[in-house]
C-alpha cells in the first residue's frame, strides 16, 4: 500500500472491510516477499508497508540497537497504530528489542516476525542452530529463543553461526554470492543440530531454493511462519 515517507503517516485505504496488517520493514526488498506470502496463505487482509532502510544501516554502523534507533522504531510502530492497523508485524529481527519494549504499552497487537519461528524451533528439538548474516541479529534471536524456551519450560542449547559478508552482498544485489554463502553455512550447521532457524527474514529465499530432501534437518525461516500465525489469528 505504499512506503512511508519519514515526514508523514502512511496512507491507509479503508474502502474495504478487510483487516489491515501494518508491516514495519528495514529493507524494501521484504515488501514483495510478504505480498506473495499473503496470496499464498490466502490471507484476506490488506498489508500496509512502512519501510525505513536507514534503521538497519544505523544498527550495523552502531554495532547494536541504540536508543536513538529504538526511538525511531517506536515512532514507526506508533504511526502504524495511528493509521488504525488491526495488527502490526515488525519484520526485522535486529530491532526485536525495540519491539519487546513497545509491546508493553501497545493497544494494537504487535509481534516480532521471528516469534512463531522461535516457538516452532523449541518444539522441534533441544539443540537449535541459529544462522545469521548479521552479528547484530544474533543476540536478539538467541535471546528470543531463550525467553520463549523458558516460558515453555524447556531446556535448549544454541549453536550460533554468522555468515560474514553475506548481508552486504544481499544489500548490494549480489544475490548469487549471498545465497552461496548461506547455503554452505546452512549445510554445515544442519549436520550438527536438531533444527536450524534463519535469523534474517531475507534468508528465507535460500531455504526455499534448496533441492527437496538435500537437508534432512528442519530449517525454519520467519516470514512464512509469521504469516501462518497471522492467518490463525485473523
Amino acid at each position: 500500500m505504499g512506503v512511508m515517507d519519514k515526514a508523514n503517516n502512511p496512507p491507509l485505504d479503508r474502502r474495504h472491510d478487510r483487516k489491515v496488517v501494518a508491516m514495519i520493514h528495514t529493507s524494501s526488498t521484504m515488501e514483495p516477499v510478504f505480498e506473495r506470502l499473503r496470496r499464498e496463505k490466502h490471507l484476506d487482509v490488506d498489508l500496509l508497508h512502512i519501510t525505513d532502510d536507514s534503521v538497519i544501516s544505523d544498527v550495523i554502523a552502531d554495532g547494536c540497537l541504540s536508543g536513538a534507533v529504538s526511538d525511531r522504531v517506536r515512532k514507526h510502530i506508533a504511526a502504524a497504530e495511528a493509521a488504525e492497523a488491526d495488527y502490526i508485524l515488525v519484520t526485522c529481527s535486529s530491532i526485536g528489542g525495540a519491539v519487546d519494549e513497545a509491546q508493553k504499552v501497545m493497544r494494537v497487537p504487535l509481534m516480532r516476525v521471528d516469534q512463531p519461528m522461535a516457538d516452532r524451533a523449541i518444539g522441534l528439538g533441544r539443540r537449535i542452530g541459529v544462522l545469521a548474516t548479521l552479528q547484530t541479529t544474533m543476540d536478539p534471536t538467541c535471546n528470543l529463543l531463550r525467553d520463549r524456551a523458558k516460558a515453555a519450560g524447556k531446556e535448549i542449547e544454541l549453536v550460533a553461526r554468522v555468515c560474514s559478508g553475506a548481508f552486504d552482498a544481499f544489500l548490494t544485489g549480489r544475490l548469487d554470492e549471498h545465497d552461496a554463502q548461506v547455503s554452505q553455512a546452512l549445510r554445515e550447521l544442519a549436520a550438527e543440530v536438531d533444527v536450524v532457524v534463519l535469523a534474517q527474514a531475507s534468508m528465507a529465499r535460500v531455504a526455499e531454493s534448496l533441492p527437496a530432501g538435500e537437508i534432512k534437518t528442519p530449517v525454519l525461516s520467519s516470514p512464512g511462519l509469521a504469516m501462518e500465525h497471522l492467518a490463525s489469528l485473523l
